[in-house]
């Protein structure tokens, strides 16, 4: 299928995180742990752990458990339900061909209901009762900063698929990712508005209870006025909110070109059908956030050609992508697998990859393997673990229409 142009490439960013180190954990490496003062590159501090948290015990499971935490239920319970499924079809694929150590991987899902103040005791959970070798989540990044500390100081590997705010891996040593982050995203966007859209005006619609939204917003916001771009209007919501007349009027006062909202599906959804209400017309622009069936569901027609970067495109003909959907659409019947079970299918091969170069068992010998990552071939592209535990990869641009994402353009790192 014909392709449009690829965006002039730009070179991928660094972030630098001081770090100092903690404790010894018995057993293995001492975590080394970012000072919280260090973590305001987004709005936020980094929430500390919780003072009882010890060091994992030493792990002894005849099989390879590892630890999902994750939205099941509530609001964003879409990210976790596909995050789940695509560890669940990798796992089960390993298993099945050849399991790292000789040893089956043994998943155990806990649900912290959409909410960041329940991740502490579901990972907590995770580490001290079912002594998990490693731990896989979250997708929203304020809730993978209420369990990276616990991780961190426990000293065990925390992988999160498609947490993309960068204060997440900065938190210490044992805390990756295997997504682009906000930097990068937040910069996709802002050229894709000035360069391939031609917008000079910009109106900005932020979660300010999310520290996802409100990173994208601040490197959205950088790049586009760095480029000669105007902000005509940045308005705020939180999570939960349904009524967004007030923020919108105020926007449509300012007669923007585009409206860039770095929310979850659900919110944006109902912003945008509200927007259309008052005669908003302008094109929206979005994150990965975006990126669920229920977007469509909510949005409808209040979003046609609108766009928003993400991990993949199911559109995409590498044979392992279309290996990918097609299994994924046999097991699970999505149709297609969204981003977020592409991205924690490829985390699962990833994390599986690291135990088997540590070869054992050790959570301190995995940490080194996935930080010595380096052309990992996955659904979502080609995977290296940079200096600061982030995956240096592409993103992509999609096009709503009809009730899918449709390719537009990759954006290379």
């Amino acid at each position: 299928m014909h392709q449009p142009a690829q965006l002039p490439l730009f070179s991928r960013f660094t972030l630098l995180s001081t770090a100092v180190l903690v404790g010894a954990l018995s057993g293995c490496k001492a975590p080394e742990t970012a000072s919280t003062g260090n973590a305001a590159t987004a709005g936020n501090t980094v929430a500390a752990a919780p003072a009882n948290v010890a060091p994992a015990k030493p792990y002894t499971g005849e099989n390879l458990v590892i630890g999902l935490y994750g939205s099941l239920t509530g609001s964003t319970a879409t990210f976790g339900l596909s995050s789940q499924n695509g560890i669940k079809m990798a796992f089960d694929e390993i298993n099945a061909k050849n399991p790292p150590l000789g040893k089956k991987l043994e998943l155990i899902s806990e649900d912290n209901g959409s909410k960041t103040e329940q991740v502490p005791a579901v990972v907590l959970k995770l580490i001290n009762q079912k002594n998990v070798l490693a731990l896989l989540g979250e997708v929203a990044s304020s809730r993978s900063l209420a369990a990276a500390p616990i991780a961190q100081r426990a000293g065990v590997p925390m992988v999160s698929p498609s947490s993309t705010n960068p204060k997440v891996t900065q938190v210490g040593d044992y805390i990756f990712r295997t997504c682009f982050i906000d930097p990068f995203q937040g910069t996709v966007m802002a050229r894709f508005g000035r360069e391939t859209l031609k917008a000079q005006k910009a109106a900005i619609l932020t979660d300010v209870a999310n520290d996802y939204s409100k990173g994208l917003t601040q490197y959205f916001r950088e790049e586009w006025t760095k480029s000669g771009g105007k902000i005509v209007s940045e308005q705020s919501y939180s999570e939960g909110d349904k009524d967004f007349q007030a923020q919108l009027t105020k926007i449509k006062g300012t007669d923007p070109d585009v409206i860039f909202i770095p929310g979850y599906y659900t919110e944006v959804g109902n912003i945008a059908v509200q927007a259309r209400r008052l005669g908003l017309k302008q094109v929206m622009l979005g994150g990965d956030g975006w990126d669920s069936p229920k977007l469509y569901e909510i949005g409808g027609k209040a979003l046609q050609g609108s766009y928003f970067s993400n991990h993949y495109s199911a559109e995409s003909k590498d044979p392992k992508v279309v290996k990918f959907v097609a299994a994924y659409k046999k097991r699970f019947g999505a149709n297609p697998p969204d981003a977020l079970a592409a991205v924690a299918y490829d985390a699962a091969y990833l994390l599986s990859d690291a135990i088997r170069r540590a070869g054992a068992a050790d959570r301190a010998k995995i940490r080194d393997a996935l930080a010595a990552t380096k052309n990992f071939e996955g659904v979502t592209g080609t995977i290296s673990i940079d200096e600061n535990r982030n995956a240096v990869k592409p993103a992509v641009v999609l096009k709503v229409q009809g009730n899918q994402g449709v390719y537009v353009t990759t954006v290379k790192p």
